[in-house]
């Protein structure tokens, strides 16, 4: 059997790794019916019922705007008079902007502006599976002694670690791939019969799919990470422990030192935000601290754009030294 075959063996039949996705898998199954049960189709009778709602919310605000409107007038040379205005023409009268059918329309779910959301939802939840079946694939093995047995048959520790970690992502790039159409699926199907595909051009299909491309990229990044991480450590808590500590340190910790400090562009130290700028394409921070004063917009503060090849650069930095310092160990490391 080739080394590649019996790596990607022993990662399918993992208990681990099939309860770990499995129990994904129905964290996105919710997801999906949540969306489908929370929203509707918007008819025309329903269009109907809000246009209905909102005149008749409306009214009730005209008729307390008067009956508050006669209690100013009785109340003029009474002590009761410093609780309204001194010309009573200004109390408050509500108008139809105030009150527009379509905020008492049902949720519906209009798949060009609301799936985008969806994608990058789908990307963060099985970036965190790969980072954790990533790490306890190689963190298993090196806490049980299994890496141990494998280079005695294979006495090759590079080709050993790089087949290991292909198979990994050749095994997310099949679990995303299969799973992203399913969700573009069903969600089109929601769309279809809970709220509306309009707008839907080629060009529109073309972008969501860019977008679930950058996702996939994004979760192979995820397993490698938590990969790399678990080898370095040649144990799965070096890779949890890390990524429990970035989130604590680097992006709690440092957030609120770099806030008090007065750090501009606080936001573009956080982790979030440049996992936004990839999927997204693009993210803006904002500089609160400053103020570019014009006499048409007023105070307007500093911003700052990151952009997603800025974004795909960041990562694949952080990729090529994480990845390349587990190849390191392995190679200059004992064993044992």
């Amino acid at each position: 059997m080739s080394l590649f075959r019996a790596e990607t063996r022993r990662l399918t039949k993992r208990r681990f790794t099939r309860f770990f996705v499995l129990g994904t898998l129905l964290v996105l199954a919710a997801i999906v019916v949540g969306m489908f049960v929370t929203n509707q189709t918007v008819t025309p009778e329903r269009q109907a019922q809000a246009q209905a709602e909102a005149d008749r919310n409306y009214q009730l605000a005209l008729q307390s705007a008067a009956e508050e409107k006669t209690r100013c007038q009785a109340a003029q040379g009474t002590a009761e008079a410093a609780n309204y205005p001194p010309n009573c023409d200004e109390v408050y009268q509500p108008t139809t902007e105030d009150y527009q059918a379509q905020w008492y329309m049902p949720a519906t779910f209009i798949f060009r502006e609301q799936f985008g959301i969806m994608v990058t939802t789908l990307a963060a939840l099985l970036a965190v599976m790969a980072f954790v079946i990533g790490a306890t694939f190689v963190g298993a093995e090196w806490s049980s002694g299994g890496m141990m047995n494998l280079l005695l048959w294979r006495p090759q520790r590079l080709k050993v670690l790089s087949t290991k970690l292909g198979a990994l992502l050749v095994g997310l790039i099949a679990l995303t791939v299969v799973v992203s159409a399913i969700w573009t699926g069903l969600f089109a199907l929601t769309a279809n019969l809970r709220g509306s595909l309009d707008g839907m051009t080629s060009g529109a299909w073309q972008s969501f799919l860019l977008m679930e491309l950058r996702g996939l990229v994004l979760v192979l990044a995820a397993g490698a990470l938590g990969f790399g991480l678990a080898s370095i450590g040649r144990h799965t808590a070096m890779a949890l422990g890390a990524a429990i500590g970035a989130v604590i340190l680097f992006q709690f910790g440092l957030a609120t030192v770099l806030s008090l400090a007065k750090t501009p562009f606080v936001e573009a130290y956080l982790v979030p935000v440049w996992t936004s700028a990839w999927m997204d394409k693009s993210a803006v921070v904002t500089d609160w601290e400053s103020c570019n004063y014009s006499s048409t917009q007023g105070c307007e503060p500093d911003t700052f754009t990151i952009t997603w090849p800025m974004a795909g650069g960041v990562l694949a930095l952080v990729l090529v030294l994480v990845v390349g310092a587990s190849m390191w160990t392995i190679r200059s490391r004992d064993i044992t």
